[in-house]
């Protein structure tokens, strides 16, 4: 009888209208993105303050390192496992992945008081299984007429759910009511310590999660129409991972360079958030929901932005557009931060429109550029490929970020070092964003074996 049942959903979702079905694959990759960032961001609402790491340093700093180390390892790891994986692996694959996140999340609790180090390691293991699901999410959206739309729908996510994941965090430490997009919700727990915090986020989004990886696996696979368009997509075995690096390497590697920096302005601003808040005089008592408001701003920006995109229909022209949009992003970050230095703005805004510029330039690497990219060059493949390459890279600048913050510009507060870093991102971003651009555009699609030039449409 369910099974009945579930191949009559599956078929009326095939023979759903265009909106329809945008909106379905919009709200189910939404909402498991969504949970995800509650196994992911709620521990970097705590300030640990007055702890220390085994080595004598911040404690806070030191996690962060190390969940981002554990995400840039399966940044790497997904390069193969991700652009390899079947449909039929897919829904398995997702919710192991979260169980290990939250097992390690309840080690860091766990830990004892003398064991920083225990405590420094359970947070690599909590990122090392979480890089991997945006790449599977990715999977169900990629290689459609709509696939900017959904994109776009999808990265919105994770933009907003930083902002509330974090200022449900908050709530729970205290034992209060949560704060969710403006309704305040029983708390089901009792006052809780900042280490049993980041478990207990994490369990109470467990269920939704769930549902959402469920509802999205009965997304339709692309139709001849969307292959036609936008190429045909397929896992790559090593050999096509290579022979893509070989033949676009000049303009993978600018992109890339610019992509390190991106990262590491933009998981900086996100992972010191509640720091920079406070030093500019936000306290939390004060407002429990900055977080979630300068994020729903930016959110909204980069989903009206980003999702008009996919009526270009040519594949040159999206990707034009593309590049245009990030390096505008680029500008307004600096822009932003001048203005913010010369007083002409409040933290409040400098911090939204940083936000806004951050991440006009930062989505585009997780999402369509390489879906246009592989669109434009008729290269078979999966955009996921791309994706993860320019993630394993851009994660080691937001290491990077954080040691030289740490180690080199100590005497800067947290909002010093932001303010600077955006300057020289979008310096040099713009410089390496341009090169990219100019070679991806210039070189027009490729023949080869592994190339559909003859196939549908014109790019």
């Amino acid at each position: 009888m369910f099974g009945d049942t579930l191949t009559h959903f599956r078929r009326r979702l095939a023979g759903a209208s265009p909106s329809t079905l945008n909106l379905y694959a919009i709200a189910c990759a939404f909402v498991t993105y969504f949970c995800m960032y509650a196994f992911r961001k709620p521990f970097s609402a705590a300030t640990y303050e007055g702890l220390t790491d085994p080595w004598g340093g911040e404690l806070k700093t030191t996690l962060v390192i190390s969940q981002i180390v554990g995400y840039a390892a399966s940044k790497f790891l997904g390069i193969g496992i991700v652009s390899a994986t079947t449909r039929r692996q897919r829904v398995a694959l997702l919710v192991g992945l979260i169980v290990m996140a939250e097992l390690a999340l309840v080690l860091l609790a766990l830990a004892p008081m003398d064991q920083p180090l225990l405590r420094v390691g359970a947070m690599f293991l909590n990122g090392l299984p979480l890089g991997m699901v945006w790449g599977l999410v990715i999977l169900y959206l990629e290689g459609r007429q709509t696939s900017e739309l959904m994109m776009a729908g999808l990265s919105s996510s994770y933009i907003v759910s930083s902002g509330i994941v974090k200022d449900v965090g908050r709530a729970l430490i205290p034992g209060e009511s949560i704060p969710l997009v403006g309704l305040s919700l029983p708390n089901p727990f009792p006052a809780m310590s900042e280490f049993w915090m980041p478990a207990a986020t994490g369990l109470l989004f467990m269920p939704v999660f769930l549902v959402a990886v469920w509802l999205l696996d009965q997304l339709p696979d692309p139709n001849v129409q969307d292959q036609a368009e936008r190429c045909e997509r397929t896992a790559m075995q090593s050999s096509d991972r290579w022979l893509f690096l070989r033949t676009f390497w000049p303009g993978i590697v600018t992109a890339l360079a610019a992509y390190f920096l991106i990262t590491a302005h933009r998981d900086y601003r996100d992972n010191y958030m509640v720091d920079i808040l406070a030093e500019m005089g936000y306290s939390y008592a004060s407002d429990k929901t900055a977080i979630s408001r300068t994020e729903l701003w930016v959110a909204a920006g980069v989903l009206v932005i980003y999702g008009s995109l996919f009526k270009l229909r040519s594949n040159r022209l999206g990707l034009t557009a593309l590049y245009v949009v990030i390096g505008s992003g680029l500008a307004l970050m600096a822009g932003s931060t001048l203005l913010y230095q010369a007083k002409g703005i409040n933290g409040f805004w400098w911090l939204t429109l940083l936000g806004l510029g951050g991440y006009l330039a930062y989505v585009p690497f997780g999402s369509m550029l390489f879906e246009r990219i592989l669109a434009q060059t008729r290269f078979v493949g999966t955009a996921v490929f791309g994706i993860y390459l320019a993630d394993s890279i851009g994660y080691c600048g937001s290491i990077s970020s954080q040691l030289v913050r740490d180690r080199l510009f100590s005497h800067f507060t947290r909002g010093e070092f932001l303010a600077g870093l955006a300057l020289l991102t979008s310096a040099l971003g713009l410089v390496l964003l341009g090169g990219s651009g100019w070679y991806f555009l210039a070189s027009g699609p490729r023949s080869g074996h592994n190339s559909l030039t003859s196939a549908g449409k014109a790019p």
